[in-house]
């Protein structure tokens, strides 16, 4: 089976998760890993402000792996071609030129995710 990069992705972020949480974490890391799934829930923000909260983050902190996360998270919610541009805006006047490496990747994953 020729699995995509989106596949890949999300099977190897499934597996390395389960393997800290089975083998490795203890009671914080644990609650770490519950909190950060229940922050992006509907609140006073709704979920679509913060996944690009979060994107925006993970430009500026140049995580690839959470861009990833965060892109496919946004793609699954609805947001726009139009929104994402003005995301990856914000990402780069905040974070700087250094960004411009993982903001061409994130286009990359963003043009493979709408296929």
């Amino acid at each position: 089976m020729n699995l995509t990069e989106i596949e890949k992705f999300t099977e190897e972020r499934e597996r390395l998760n389960k393997l800290v949480l089975e083998e490795f974490a203890d009671l914080e890391i644990k609650r770490f890993f519950g909190l950060d799934s229940q922050v992006y829930r509907d609140d006073v923000l709704p979920q679509k402000t913060k996944e690009m909260l979060g994107l925006v983050a993970s430009l500026v902190l140049r995580c690839d792996d959470c861009i990833k996360y965060h892109l496919l998270q946004c793609h699954e919610i609805g947001v726009s071609d139009a929104e994402l541009e003005e995301i990856i805006s914000v990402g780069l006047i905040v974070g700087g030129s250094i960004t411009i490496p993982h903001i061409r990747k994130a286009v990359d994953f963003w043009k493979n995710l709408k296929k």
